[in-house]
């Protein structure tokens, strides 16, 4: 099985990943594009639900609030954070689109511990990682130091001719505080939308190992082993990363043989 889920040109889902479809227990996530006035409808069961309006604008109602006009941006590549909304399990909400949209849903395992929230960009840390052509900028929306039951969300701008999530890392050992098992989505997109990255996942043991190009709104998934991304010059690369796993906490271990690039810049 590919680990390269390619996102659909037309409709309104454009990429879909379910631990089913996946093959793995926690990660669940979609992305939905909305013209002006269209309703996507969401409902989770036995999981808990983070919708990321990463354009446009939207209102998002449930049985009990309706959350009105929530979007920050007309582009994932401004320089801003976006509107979030986390729902407990067993919450059906209706997502209608102020003007052309694009969300994505990020779902994992929860007994409903906490209720319904939004969050708002200005609650949201941003920061700078890496340094020269390892530079990008992180954006955390649903961290481990926020309330939620399994699922971790982040969001990563990286400039044309840098590499991320780099030098090469994973999160596949329960081996907390020195590393975390945790399975994770990557959605890209391009800036130029024509543009194209790389993305490697790969294991100490090459059992796994995909090398694949990724395009605009493409998904790809990690449930194992190293995952850097490298972006050609020329094209920005953003994309939305889910996380979910045994222990709701992000521990990473860098890929010994790169751990060079770090200690030559200390």
């Amino acid at each position: 099985m590919s680990l390269l889920v390619k996102a659909q040109r037309d409709g309104q889902t454009i990429a879909r990943v379910t631990p089913e479809s996946a093959c793995w227990r926690y990660v669940g996530f979609a992305a939905y594009r909305l013209g002006e006035n269209e309703v996507v409808h969401v409902l989770e069961a036995a999981r808990e639900m983070c919708i990321v309006v990463l354009t446009g604008a939207v209102d998002i109602e449930t049985a009990d609030t309706t959350w009105t006009a929530l979007g920050s941006r007309d582009n994932v590549f401004e320089d801003a954070a976006p509107y979030a909304l986390y729902l407990p399990p067993g919450v059906r909400a209706t997502v209608r689109a102020n003007r052309e949209a694009e969300i994505g849903v990020a779902s994992a395992p929860a007994k409903g511990k906490f209720p319904a929230r939004l969050i708002e960009p200005a609650s949201m840390k941003r920061s700078t990682r890496g340094k020269g052509l390892n530079t990008r900028y992180v954006c955390d929306i649903l961290p481990q130091t926020e309330q939620a039951e399994s699922l971790l969300v982040v969001e990563v701008r990286t400039p044309g001719g840098h590499a991320s999530s780099y030098p090469p890392h994973k999160h596949d050992t329960d081996n907390v505080p020195h590393e975390s098992s945790l399975e994770e989505t990557y959605y890209h997109r391009l800036n130029p939308p024509q543009g194209f990255a790389f993305q490697r996942v790969y294991t100490d043991m090459r059992d796994i190992d995909e090398s694949m190009a990724v395009e605009n709104h493409d998904v790809v998934m990690v449930p194992r082993g190293y995952h850097p991304v490298i972006v050609p010059y020329g094209y920005d690369s953003y994309y939305l990363n889910v996380m979910a796993g045994g222990q709701r906490v992000w521990h990473f271990r860098n890929d010994p043989a790169h751990e060079w690039i770090i200690n030559k810049d200390a």
